[in-house]
């Protein structure tokens, strides 16, 4: 996914994604953004728990990437707890992040971020809802935190 276009924009040197759960558009947005950014400390999690959702493993390897092991995690539950910028893909989220940065230098950006797991119909419907989320998330990391 990566290309050299994208070798020229620049990301903070750490950067958390924060959703609801951690199970779909915050760990989508991190294996994106490291596959686009090698360079730059990506993390995610959310603010209540999540399980695995296997419509994003199947969206991401589409475009050639997975998740590993990796399983949804608090907020909480970080190794690290400072990050350069938080952007947040759910209104939850942003609360929690403005609620934590209060007195820290940390900026908070808030992508609205739709949840595919409304989507009804067909698996081809839904997961087309969970594309959606994909590609939306990888043009708005390709343009960088603002």
């Amino acid at each position: 996914m990566a290309s050299e276009d994208d070798a020229g924009k620049k990301w903070p040197g750490s950067v958390l994604f924060l959703c609801g759960m951690n199970s779909i558009r915050s760990p989508m947005a991190e294996a994106i953004a490291r596959d686009m950014f090698p360079g730059t400390y990506f993390a995610s999690a959310g603010v209540r728990q999540g399980e695995r959702d296997p419509f994003v493993d199947a969206v991401l390897s589409e475009v050639g990437l997975d998740l590993g092991k990796r399983q949804p995690q608090l907020l909480e539950e970080l190794e690290d707890d400072y990050f350069d910028v938080i952007v947040t893909l759910a209104p939850e989220a942003h609360h929690r992040a403005l609620e934590m940065t209060r007195s820290n230098a940390v900026d908070v950006v808030y992508w609205p971020t739709p949840d595919p797991t409304g989507a009804t119909g067909t698996r081809e419907r839904i997961l087309d809802a969970y594309r959606d989320v994909r590609d939306l998330l990888t043009e708005r990391i390709r343009r960088g935190s603002r």
